[in-house]
């Protein structure tokens, strides 16, 4: 499950916040997460992925929002480095890593 590592450093500002601690108390970041009992964003946001691609599979092949699934962007010029993960990327990997197939996703 990806997620940067700026969105992981908020998070863990947040939780602290919440607390009423700071990096000073040198409270490890496993203990803060426990104390409070919140869900990590990560998984939040998968589950978020997720719920939004089972509604567009469940939407017939007309529809504007399957429509952009179709695009090709195969004469698109990408630029240097590593390349950009798209969003049908992401959702593979997330029902990869959930062990989850894409008719399960229309449930």
């Amino acid at each position: 499950m990806y997620i940067s590592k700026k969105m992981r450093l908020v998070e863990m500002r947040v939780l602290r916040w919440m607390c009423g601690h700071t990096r000073l108390d040198k409270i490890r970041n496993g203990c803060i997460g426990g104390k409070t009992g919140v869900a990590p964003i990560a998984e939040k946001m998968q589950e978020a992925r997720l719920r939004w691609f089972g509604h567009v599979q469940r939407r017939p092949l007309e529809a504007p929002v399957r429509c952009c699934e179709i695009l090709v962007t195969t004469h698109v010029k990408w630029g240097r480095g590593r390349p950009i993960m798209t969003w049908n990327e992401t959702i593979r990997k997330d029902m990869m890593y959930i062990g989850i197939s894409e008719i399960m996703t229309k449930d």
